[in-house]
């Protein structure tokens, strides 16, 4: 049997409500929201994703690897769905087998779950012929985990807010034979933490689902860990009982933590990181001047854009995902597909950007893992992240789709 410890760790209900209503505050709450949380942990040694050059299976485990449900709703009754994962990436056949059910059991259409990965190299390579049975195991309590998070919706406040985190480092720095994979200071990057914040009526924080754009890659031995994200979600849990802490992975394909290499790192990465979300909830102001409270309506569109590689390489092309979820006019989340560079999101949240409009948090890893996608920039330059030999306006198309999508979303919202 395997370790899938299936735990209920955020309920919203109060003890002391009166069991023939709800309370006044609770009346004038927009928002539903509640949470669960699963091991994911192999119990049987199987083969680590991530690098090639393991080729034996794990020997142990360093941390337990989780998935975390966190389910909203508005006050129409539209739902979403984020699940994060102690994985390597989201495989096709994992969001499919997962979304499946989730639909006919929940009522939650696919387009309204956002699954992502924490891009862990000391997880499971769970999509191997020799892994089914984890797989299965895996793929169940996924749909479980999801299905708690929805039964354990309750009032709640939902609010935004962001910090930053110097872990990551851009890997690319050029050299006369061109782009090596060693720490670049000069590099783009993506500092911030933005965080999405859930509190009970009666303003006690309860979950809190924050991002970073870095490959969670401090250690590469054989044991199971979720590295410097696994380390922020356990510590900030640990200095606030009760609460859920979710890691939504970045734009973070050519983005590594350093120092690395040491298991002392990882540790000290993930320090900072919970650090940095107790400096974007403003802990310990006596006022909190950066906590942007969130209305509705709750509104998705997910949609796919054919992405092509050079003719000369004769390689199909495939239909590369897109997500938009918006949280009325004050917060839009993007989700994109597989291994994406840093540039994608600084592009999009220049391109998103409106003086009193949303704030823009985009997200890498998502809904399907498939390689790197580089930005028209990384393709010319080349390198390790331009491996895959997408043609030039690979970029563009990804953009404007999100743009596209973005817009559909305006748009229903005017009529």
């Amino acid at each position: 049997m395997y370790r899938f410890l299936l735990c209920v760790v955020l309920v919203f209900g109060l003890s002391t409500l009166a069991a023939a209503g709800e309370s006044d505050s609770q009346k004038n709450l927009e928002w539903k929201a509640g949470a669960a949380s699963a091991k994911i942990t192999p119990a049987k040694p199987l083969k680590m994703a991530g690098y090639a050059g393991r080729k034996e299976p794990a020997e142990g485990t360093e941390q337990d690897l989780y998935a975390k449900a966190l389910a909203v709703e508005d006050q129409q009754g539209n739902r979403v769905v984020f699940l994060t994962l102690d994985l390597i990436g989201v495989i096709d056949r994992l969001r499919s087998d997962v979304t499946s059910q989730v639909q006919e059991k929940y009522k939650v259409p696919p387009e309204a779950v956002l699954m992502n990965a924490s891009h862990t190299h000391c997880g499971p390579a769970y999509g191997r012929d020799d892994a089914q049975e984890y797989y299965d195991q895996l793929a169940t309590t996924l749909v479980k985990t999801i299905g708690l998070a929805i039964e354990n919706l309750e009032p709640a406040q939902l609010s935004w807010s962001a910090a930053r985190c110097s872990v990551a480092m851009n890997r690319r720095t050029p050299t006369a034979t061109g782009y090596r994979n060693h720490p670049n200071p000069n590099g783009r990057v993506d500092h911030q933490v933005p965080v999405l914040r859930v509190d009970d009526p009666q303003g006690n924080l309860k979950a809190v689902m924050f991002g970073y754009a870095c490959h969670n890659t401090t250690m590469g031995f054989r044991k199971w860990l979720g590295d410097y994200a696994g380390f922020a979600q356990e510590y900030f849990e640990k200095d606030h009982p009760g609460v859920t802490a979710l890691f939504m992975m970045g734009c973070g394909g050519d983005q590594n933590p350093y120092p690395r290499s040491e298991l002392h790192y990882a540790h000290k990465h993930g320090r900072s990181l919970a650090t940095a979300i107790e400096a974007a909830l403003e802990v310990n102001q006596r006022s909190l001047l950066h906590q942007h409270k969130l209305h509705g309506p709750l509104k998705v569109a997910y949609g796919t854009v054919e992405l092509e590689y050079l003719p000369e390489k004769k390689r199909e092309p495939w239909d590369y995902p897109v997500q938009v979820i918006q949280f009325g006019n004050d917060l839009t989340m993007v989700a994109l597909g597989t291994e994406v560079v840093v540039d994608y999101a600084l592009r999009i949240k220049q391109e998103l950007y409106e003086e009193d409009g949303p704030a823009i948090w985009v997200a890498g890893y998502s809904n399907v893992y498939s390689g790197y996608i580089p930005s028209k920039r990384v393709l010319l330059e080349g390198g390790y992240e331009a491996s895959r030999p997408y043609k030039p306006d690979v970029e563009e198309r990804i953009i404007g789709k999100v743009l596209e999508l973005n817009e559909s979303l305006n748009t229903k919202g005017s009529k």
